[in-house]
């Protein structure tokens, strides 16, 4: 018997479908969707971010989706406190609460809580210079992708400053990882959701493949004049939003430092690095039930072994 209220969360790697089987788990199940995927938040960043398409959100309501302009802040603290508002809201309509995204981070916090940062560390700050001069700078990259790879997917490798920022608010939001050579610095209160963790994955070669035909159609459906619209309307290229993976090549592409072609491939490359940090970060959560989509026979197959899932758990009376 359910004692908690339920709670669908569908995660995996960029570009391997999550929307599209949510959207078409939408036609059997009364769901409503929580984005979990932190660049969808920006508002008029839209094709770059793989964010639902009207059509889409008409089948599938969705919340936290254009929550901020793109020179506002958006934290992992901000995501779970409106997530942590919406699920109730779409329970009250007798729909199931689905967390739709792959930022790992966002997920996590939801789920299991963070501790609360402690106060800064100057030290800290000292041995992570010493560690970059010593072992240079794109080693602490990895290190930061291991810890947040959706930070990581917004850096380039040798931003020394940024770098060391994002791991020194790692690590002080995570003190155990400098003990223990591990980010679990968790609350591990039990969650208050009767949970269902479905992971969506595929080889990885068909989702680079993927990655890559996903990337095109994203210039070809003007992708290049989002990225002028966002520059034009004052929205630089230091912001953290504009340095997400696509906008931050065409943002150069448009400064004449590369050729769109380049730009292409670098946004398919990255994007493809990214997608393999994501695996490695869910990988580690063994409440996931993973189902790979081509084996499942595509979108719609996938849609029903999550159905199947969901009946199984009890989450739908």
């Amino acid at each position: 018997m359910v004692t908690h209220p339920p709670l669908l969360a569908i995660v995996g790697p960029t570009g391997v479908g999550k929307t599209a089987v949510a959207v078409r788990l939408a036609a059997s199940l009364p769901i409503e969707a929580v984005n979990a995927d932190s660049r969808q938040v920006y508002r008029g960043m839209d094709i770059g971010t793989g964010k639902p398409t009207a059509g889409e959100q008409a089948l599938l309501r969705h919340h936290l989706i254009d929550v901020v302009d793109p020179d506002e802040r958006y934290h992992v603290a901000r995501f779970r406190a409106d997530a942590l508002e919406a699920i109730p809201e779409i329970r009250q309509r007798g729909h199931l609460p689905v967390v739709v995204g792959g930022t790992g981070l966002y997920v996590r916090s939801l789920l299991k809580g963070l501790l609360p940062a402690p106060p800064a560390d100057p030290a800290l700050r000292q041995e992570l210079e010493a560690r970059a001069s010593a072992r240079g700078v794109p080693a602490l990259h990895a290190e930061l992708a291991a810890m947040d790879p959706e930070t990581a997917g917004r850096l380039h490798p040798n931003d020394r400053v940024r770098i060391i920022r994002a791991i020194e608010v790692r690590l002080r939001e995570q003190p155990s990882h400098r003990t223990q050579g591990r980010t679990a610095a968790w609350q591990h209160a039990k969650a208050p959701w009767h949970l269902l963790m479905v992971g969506l994955c595929q080889s990885r070669g068909a989702l680079a493949r993927r990655i890559a035909e996903r990337a095109r159609g994203m210039l070809v459906r003007g992708m290049m004049e989002e990225v002028r619209r966002l520059l034009d309307a004052g929205y630089g290229e230091s912001l953290p939003s504009m340095g997400g993976i696509g906008y931050r090549q065409l943002s150069a592409v448009l400064a004449g430092r590369l050729s769109e072609d380049e730009a292409l491939r670098l946004m398919i490359r990255d994007t493809v690095r990214y997608a393999k940090r994501q695996m490695t970060w869910f990988a580690r959560d063994p409440e996931i039930r993973w189902i790979d989509i081509d084996a499942a026979g595509g979108v719609e197959g996938a849609a029903e072994r999550v159905s199947k899932h969901v009946a199984q758990e009890g989450l739908i009376e």
